[in-house]
């Protein structure tokens, strides 16, 4: 397996978007690295993470689309929902016992880039709006984001 490298063309423009995707890159690479240790316990942790974290970032994704009115945020839900049980299964196979770990990565790093590229790309421009309209009558600690980021995500 290779590391995933982020790219430029993979930015959407939304800063929190973007370190939200580059968080699940980075996740995607500690499998690689968990793989090569061999050790087990630390696979399934990273697995474990990794659903935990992409199911907040959809959600998260999911809540700007709603607010920014985007038409088509049922049908990229529905690709979330697909995606999350795929990977569910993989995760119950490993617990199973199986060894998942190169076909899990494959699949996250073709998905993820691909997923970027494709769907996300389509609700960027209303996201994008909306949040400018949003910023620009806010307090940035008390804001319209910061209560979305609290809402999914575990601020320290």
């Amino acid at each position: 397996m290779t590391k995933l490298v982020w790219q430029d063309d993979l930015n959407t423009g939304i800063a929190e978007i973007d370190g939200q995707h580059r968080q699940i890159v980075a996740l995607i690479n500690q499998l690689d690295d968990a793989r090569r240790s061999g050790n087990r316990r630390a696979i399934g942790e990273v697995i474990e993470g990794m659903v935990d974290y992409t199911m907040s970032h959809f959600s998260f994704e999911e809540a700007l689309m709603e607010d920014a009115g985007y038409e088509f945020v049922r049908g990229h839900r529905k690709v979330h929902e697909l995606f999350i049980r795929r990977v569910d299964e993989y995760r119950q196979k490993f617990v199973a016992g199986e060894n998942v770990v190169d076909g899990l990565h494959g699949v996250l790093s073709r998905w993820l880039i691909s997923h970027i590229r494709n769907d996300d790309a389509g609700y960027v421009r209303s996201v994008r709006a909306t949040m400018q309209h949003l910023f620009a009558a806010e307090q940035p600690s008390d804001g319209w984001l910061a209560r979305s980021l609290a809402r999914f995500f575990r601020v320290t």
